[in-house]
């Protein structure tokens, strides 16, 4: 989603560092304004008023009837939803007509030598300090990197990094955190909960702590990590009023995963391409903690004339901004990891927190995930408590502008490496860093197309998710539920046998980069004797029928073109709870 107000970021003296700024370029000789700021990490917001580019981007998708082709964008319904089952609102993957431009020049191979860090062996992931796995892209950078061609365009005000009111605060909750139950926005009837396409009365979060606070921008971001579960809570347009916690969606995402959505399960947090506000972040306790640079990547955004109108996203990211009356007009898609070279000269930038940001660009780069308005690139920060009174603004830096400047026109898109380490500096074997094949060749001084890095093998293409509904030709009055935290179908204890169906496709994977299709494998995972079907048509024609498969069974077929289907789950009848859940990968 655009995050606005970039533009009334003023400098401010924070732990002892002159904070970079981002009024407009007009305004480079002039003083900063004297309206109130709010205390935040790198830098200060000052309170005018917000700018809001479009208010679509969270709207639910239409309700879709039976039998929508599998590869149709993923709509939202209302089928079978309980509190207690709570996921991610999700915006369905954006895709535009128009190709994104490209420069024109060839692309430039970036030096082969590893870099050394401080990270050792023993260093730990996927806890508050330090989330998601050490393979996670965000704690594992490429070696010998190749980059494009594309500069950042200069927009209406300077590049910046900062804890502005569209960055998020990362709170962590403890066992002992009572549950907070989280209610509609006033005037609406439900918290949208994509993953399960539906909307909810309420959600019941196990654990809140006591200092959880929104960001004051309109996307009103907050993230809550929760060891004891294993969870990132993420929030889009969370408010408090009289005590009472209300947002416009929820979503989640597993502490010690990727970092990133997969195909099933492919929004997983508040910001744009489906991942944590606080993915990314340069966190409260890295700011000054000695290191010469930041142990991830970070978290970017860019405006309209640098982000691409196709693909609007390219893996790792599953989901994008969508369209607005401003069209993207640049070559860079959501998702991108943008990097500087090995050249890039960082010894003679005064500022030592600017300095640190770009050898971390070196280093590891910044992942593009969300859009801006006017903004050539924005960093975020961690949103640290307000102090009151809110100190006074400082005065303005050019010198620290010029050098954002010159990182934007450093910045280029990672589109290759030789190989990739992870935060324990072991290389991932796994990962295929070249860019799709035939997309780099060069023509006629023509130029390859926007591409990311190849998609791991295995991952799953098939969510429980509904809408689900009563075998109308065996009904039951006790139905099976989907459960987000777990990816299953739960079946309560029956005497009785559960027929439950969903033949919307709305299941099955519609990421831009994992479309259906090809030689697939399905494996049923089921408890309590439930079972697992599904049966594919091409056009009328059953193309495909697994039959009833119990826990563990594996069948593999063919999608064809243009294919649907419809799944079914059903309950066992041994008198204890059950559950089904798929998973469908591609054959390779």
């Amino acid at each position: 989603m655009s995050n606005r107000n970039l533009h009334r970021i003023g400098f401010q003296t924070i732990a002892g560092m002159v904070a970079v700024c981002n009024l407009p370029a007009a305004l480079a000789t002039t003083t900063a304004t004297s309206t109130p700021t709010m205390k935040i990490g790198v830098v200060a917001i000052t309170s005018g008023p917000a700018v809001k580019a479009h208010v679509v981007a969270r709207s639910p998708a239409p309700v879709v009837k039976a039998h929508v082709v599998a590869r149709s964008p993923a709509p939202v319904v209302k089928a079978h939803v309980v509190a207690r089952s709570p996921a991610p609102v999700v915006k369905a993957p954006v895709v535009a007509a128009a190709p994104a431009p490209v420069a024109k020049a060839p692309v430039v191979a970036a030096s082969t030598t590893p870099v050394k860090t401080a990270v050792t062996a023993a260093s730990k992931f996927g806890d508050y300090y330090t989330p998601f796995a050490a393979d996670s892209l965000w704690n594992s950078r490429p070696v010998g990197a190749v980059l494009g061609t594309f500069v950042i365009p200069k927009s209406s005000y300077y590049p910046a990094f900062g804890a502005g009111a569209y960055s998020t605060g990362v709170f962590l909750a403890k066992d002992t955190d009572p549950p907070m139950v989280i209610y509609p926005l006033a005037g609406r009837t439900g918290v949208t909960d994509q993953d399960n396409l539906a909307s909810v009365p309420t959600i019941t979060i196990p654990h809140w702590p006591a200092e959880t606070l929104a960001a004051t921008g309109n996307d009103g971001h907050a993230d809550i990590v929760d060891p004891t579960t294993g969870i990132i809570h993420s929030f889009f347009a969370l408010k408090q009023l009289n005590g009472k916690w209300s947002a416009s969606m929820y979503t989640w995402m597993p502490l010690g995963g990727t970092g990133w959505g997969d195909p099933a399960h492919y929004y997983q947090g508040a910001r744009a391409t489906g991942i944590p506000a606080s993915a990314g972040l340069i966190r409260r306790h890295e700011l000054d903690d000695g290191k010469p640079t930041y142990m991830h990547a970070l978290a970017m955004s860019l405006t309209y004339n640098a982000l691409s109108a196709s693909p609007a996203y390219i893996y790792p990211a599953t989901s994008a901004d969508t369209p607005t009356s401003i069209p993207n007009t640049g070559a860079i898609p959501e998702g991108a990891r943008m990097m500087l070279p090995p050249d890039y000269d960082t010894t003679k930038i005064a500022n030592p927190k600017i300095r640190k940001i770009a050898d971390t660009l070196k280093l590891y780069g910044a992942y593009v995930v969300d859009r801006n308005t006017g903004t050539p690139f924005y960093i975020y920060s961690e949103i640290l408590p307000p102090v009151v009174p809110a100190p006074p603004p400082p005065p303005w830096d050019s010198v620290a502008a010029a050098e954002l400047q010159r990182i934007r026109m450093g910045l280029r898109q990672v589109i290759g490496a030789t190989s990739w380490v992870d935060g324990n500096n072991v290389t991932l074997a796994r990962i295929q860093i070249a860019a799709k094949t035939g997309n780099l060749a060069l023509t006629n001084n023509a130029t390859p197309a926007v591409v990311g890095l190849t998609p791991p093998s295995g991952l799953n293409l098939l969510s429980m998710r509904g809408p689900w509904t009563v075998n109308y030709r065996k009904p039951t009055t006790v139905p099976g539920v989907y459960n987000s935290w777990t990816q299953t179908m739960e079946f309560a204890p029956s005497p009785v046998r559960t027929y439950m169906s969903n033949g919307n496709g709305t299941g099955f994977s519609h990421v831009a980069w994992a479309r259906m299709g090809g030689p697939l494998r399905l494996t049923s995972t089921t408890t309590g004797g439930a079972t697992l079907r599904v049966v594919v048509y091409n056009g009328s024609t059953v193309a495909f029928n697994s039959g009833e498969m119990p826990n563990g069974k594996v069948m593999d077929f063919t999608w064809p073109a243009g294919g649907w289907a419809t799944v079914y789950a059903t309950n066992g009848i041994s008198g204890e709870k059950g559950s089904v859940q798929a998973h469908l990968v591609a054959v390779q």
